[in-house]
């Protein structure tokens, strides 16, 4: 074997040994494969890294200069007196010193020439509680920027300890893995915090500057990092923490709105769920109240206003409830005396609260049937004729649910066409056996959609527009129809041109020109009022089920419009309730 001193290099060493290795006839193969190895080119260029690598570790490399950006502030203006052969080239060189990146380079070497990486941690305390050993202690340095901590604290009322409450996940303490629940602060930045309040703390966090060194006694216990939720829930309400003085960060709470999607992804807390809204960029969770405390927190105040129908996020087939309406699809849907019959008021005892509603993805397949599209409209919408002009324009496309009645067929009323004529008794008996999903009546005649009609449209594998009441969605919401629900809403404008009580979300574009034949000096503030307000009204009961909202400009782009708005329902991935998709 070859002599090796302490000088010899490892790549040396390598070839050395390389030319060592003669074959025999007993271990031919593997010294012949060793060899080959040995000899392999990229193995020794590693060799070499890993020597030079070494030699950096002994030996750091030090910076020639400190300042290199003022040494060429101070030469570019030189004018050289020199022949004539070199003042091109000494040109070319002041223009380079002069560029605003050169100068951007130069500094910044300039600052890492400068300034020491290695992080330089204190020194161990030497007064510890004589009941914690030193090795339980743990000292953390985070590098602070704009970005909150992600952590909350609480106070041990028994001890006095601060206690980290939350790791909120994606944030920086999370990233870090150097904090966890349950563990104990006892100093922040030099700061003995064991007898300061949360909010003292906060404020010591926040005026920090650069980096924040944390002194913290371990958890017992550490907690088991859970794996992400794949739980995905719909806001039915708007939330915003700075309002809620029952969070307990309101810096670490979550703002939404109703109909924002949610996914959870920890739900260790009972009363505080860490969530973050789809499609936003940031990582870091927040903190929502969950559904069993917002319902201890809104039911008395529920239970104390006027009472009125509670929806149902979760409707099964089973539970057909028949609204008495005085309403029609047809003639009769913008004359002002149509009256609805008033709400019976909901039992206290069986409310149910609308929180969230748990939600997944769906896409719709080739092979089922179309969704059953429904739309809602507030006063002044003029849905029917929007709905028509989409049928006639694509009559194999579209279909509509044909209604029933008892009044007699006129002359040029085609039986199945305009409407499925029955008797009086006919049409109580289906009442009775919950066919329709809302019907009334109308100068002493009964008029109703029945389920039958709907399904009819759909099993012929066309989409079928349904204009019903908003309270019909409650029978509708079904994992057999899978309704796609869009909401058409005027924005109404003053006479000075100024949008007119439209404030909210769900607010989109139609001004009353567009909204009626009827000349904009026949529409009186009255009506622009009621219309207002019918549009504020649906949107605060029925929004949270609401998949689209039509920017009504004009019936030629509305129906365009509508056109785009009725493929992506039938082709686009949705978010709808996992009953739907769950069997």
């Amino acid at each position: 074997m070859p002599i090796l001193s302490t000088s010899t290099g490892l790549h040396e060493s390598l070839a050395l040994l390389t030319s060592q290795l003669h074959p025999d006839a007993n271990h031919k193969e593997d010294l012949v494969f060793l060899k080959d190895v040995f000899s392999e080119k990229s193995l020794g260029y590693l060799m070499k890294i890993h020597e030079r690598l070494n030699h950096y570790v002994k030996y750091s490399p030090t910076p020639v200069l400190h300042s290199a950006s003022c040494l060429a502030e101070d030469v570019a203006p030189c004018k050289p007196n020199t022949y004539s052969l070199f003042l091109d080239w000494l040109d070319v060189c002041v223009i380079l010193l002069c560029d605003w990146l050169m100068k951007a380079v130069l500094s910044a070497h300039d600052i890492v020439a400068q300034k020491k990486f290695d992080p330089v941690l204190p020194p161990l305390p030497e007064d510890l509680d004589d009941d914690i050993e030193e090795e339980s202690v743990k000292i953390v340095r985070l590098v602070k920027n704009k970005e909150p901590l992600g952590a909350t604290i609480r106070k041990d009322e028994a001890t006095g300890a601060v206690i980290v409450a939350r790791i909120m996940r994606g944030g920086a303490a999370d990233r870090s893995g150097l904090v966890n629940v349950g563990d104990e602060l006892r100093e922040v930045n030099g700061h003995l915090i064991t007898h300061k309040r949360p909010d003292e703390i906060s404020q010591i966090l926040s005026q920090s500057q650069g980096s924040i060194t944390l002194k913290i006694i371990p958890a017992v216990t550490d907690e088991d990092k859970l794996r992400e939720s794949k739980v995905f829930l719909r806001a039915l309400f708007d939330y915003t923490p700075y309002e809620d003085k029952a969070t307990p960060c309101q810096e670490a709470g979550l703002p939404f709105r109703k109909r924002n999607i949610l996914q959870v992804v920890c739900q260790e807390d009972a009363t505080w769920w860490q969530a973050k809204r789809v499609g936003d960029c940031n990582l870091r969770a927040g903190l929502i109240p969950s559904t069993q405390f917002q319902e201890r927190v809104r039911r008395p105040l529920i239970l104390t206003e006027v009472p009125h129908i509670v929806l149902s996020a979760d409707i099964t087939c089973s539970s057909v409830v028949i609204l008495t309406t005085a309403s029609l699809r047809r003639s009769f849907r913008l004359k002002k005396e149509r009256q609805s019959a008033p709400a019976e008021a909901a039992d206290p005892k069986h409310t149910e609260f609308l929180i969230y509603e748990e939600v997944t993805q769906y896409v719709p397949r080739p092979s089922e049937r179309p969704r059953l599209i429904v739309l809602i409209g507030s006063l002044g919408a003029r849905i029917n004729e929007l709905k028509q002009k989409v049928i006639a324009e694509n009559p194999r496309r579209y279909g509509l649910a044909v209604p029933h009645t008892t009044r007699t067929r006129r002359s040029y009323e085609r039986e199945g066409v305009e409407y499925h004529f029955i008797s009086k008794a006919a049409f109580e008996a289906d009442i009775q056996n919950r066919k329709f999903i809302e019907y009334g009546e109308y100068k002493d005649n009964l008029y109703g959609t029945s389920l039958e009609s709907i399904n009819r449209v759909l099993n012929h594998n066309k989409v079928c527009l349904l204009d019903v009441q908003p309270e019909a969605l409650k029978t509708l919401r079904t994992a057999e129809f899978k309704p796609y629900v869009i909401f058409v809403r005027p924005r109404i404008h003053d006479g000075q041109g100024k949008s007119f009580g439209s404030s909210s979300s769900l607010s989109v574009g139609l001004t009353v020109s567009h909204m009626a034949q009827t000349p904009l000096t026949l529409i009186c503030e009255e009506d622009l009022v009621e219309m207002s307000q019918s549009a504020e009204r649906m949107e605060e009961c029925y929004g949270h089920w609401v998949d689209y909202v039509l920017v009504k400009e004009d019936l030629s782009s509305a129906v365009a419009e509508i056109q785009r708005a009725l493929e992506r329902a039938q082709t686009d991935p949705q978010w709808v309730p996992v009953s739907w998709v769950r069997r």
